[in-house]
């Protein structure tokens, strides 16, 4: 079929027919992830293993998480997919521009959660923040908060955990980045960046255009899904390997001496386990399930999971384009003390 024979656009974009087709693959999400449990139950009867030892264990969790979170993972990342088709980097940056501190660093919190951006997008949006006049400890808030309270992890805990702790977690992870981007702010610690960063100015803010049809939208989170889930996978898998591990060969009362709720030593332990290692809330959680599921106390684990996502190495390696060193830490080291304060007041809370 030659291109003239295709129905006009305004036809194939018809939002009826877009509509029509993303309820019925929900409805097949919904009917797949409904027959999990007993797909697990059956696949795990096959293994040549002997029911209950350590390798069956280990590889039931595995069979079973794999293909929740993945299903999990493709659901949040397109419906924030959708979201995100309301904002872009541009708008963002104009709606903090000129943003006062306290109501700046709630504003960029609060966007920081619905635009959530990869650790790899933090240096162009550091330096366009930059450019379009925005405080440097607005920025930060939301540098903070995006990885560290974005729709897949809040989604996943929701799913895994329960609301309680998905509410708390949320409401924790926006008090840190608000308290530490507005302690970042009153340091004025605007000549610590990079000299080159200093001398960009603001370029020209174009805003998205507000006349998107609902099919680009759902095109939207269906690019997010092949982007997001594209890139993370991987990573999504050796989670839940690393968590299938723990589940069935990590004793409990080894972790408990770890992170047990009566080690006051344990948060931070946990913290900095999590700085040097690399992952995202999507490989993260896995992980954080298996080892609650062991015993270790709630805080404690929640501490090493913000500090991988918030803090991890290979994160302040990209920021370090733009940040002098000792820019990083205090970035750091405030964001630290933030994350050891959630994980106290958790183990306190869900003891």
């Amino acid at each position: 079929m030659s291109a003239t024979t295709l129905p006009p656009r305004h036809q194939r974009d018809n939002p009826l027919r877009w509509l029509a087709a993303t309820a019925a693959a929900l409805a097949l999400w919904a009917l797949l992830y409904a027959q999990l449990a007993p797909f697990s139950e059956w696949a795990a009867g096959l293994l040549p293993l002997a029911p209950g030892s350590r390798a069956h264990e280990a590889l039931k969790f595995f069979i079973y998480d794999t293909p929740k979170v993945l299903l999990l993972l493709t659901l949040v990342v397109f419906a924030m997919g959708v979201v995100r088709s309301f904002f872009s980097p541009e708008h963002t940056r104009a709606l903090l521009a000129g943003r006062r501190e306290g109501v700046g660093n709630i504003a960029a919190a609060g966007l920081g959660v619905v635009t959530p951006f990869c650790s790899c997008s933090a240096v162009p949006l550091f330096i366009g923040f930059v450019s379009a006049g925005v405080p440097l400890g607005v920025t930060f808030s939301f540098l903070i908060a995006a990885p560290m309270v974005n729709e897949v992890a809040l989604g996943l805990l929701f799913a895994l955990l329960g609301w309680k702790v998905a509410l708390t977690y949320l409401g924790f992870g926006l008090g840190v980045a608000v308290v530490a981007g507005w302690v970042i702010g009153r340091l004025k610690l605007e000549s610590w960046l990079e000299d080159w960063v200093r001398n960009v100015r603001a370029g020209a803010v174009e805003l998205p255009s507000a006349d998107i049809s609902v099919a680009d939208r759902i095109r939207a989170g269906i690019e997010a899904v092949k982007d997001i889930v594209g890139r993370v996978w991987l990573w999504m898998i050796a989670g839940i390997a690393a968590g299938a591990f723990i589940h069935g060969y990590v004793a409990a009362d080894l972790l408990a001496s770890i992170m047990g709720r009566n080690a006051w030593w344990s948060v931070p332990a946990a913290v900095l386990l999590g700085i040097p290692m690399y992952s995202n809330a999507a490989g993260i959680i896995p992980v954080v399930e298996a080892l609650i599921g062991k015993g270790a106390a709630l805080g404690t684990v929640l501490a090493f999971m913000m500090s991988v996502i918030a803090l991890s190495l290979p994160e302040m390696i990209i920021l370090r384009k733009v940040l002098s060193l000792k820019l990083i830490a205090v970035f750091v080291a405030v964001v630290g003390c933030g994350i050891l304060g959630v994980g106290f007041l958790f183990n306190l809370l869900f003891a």
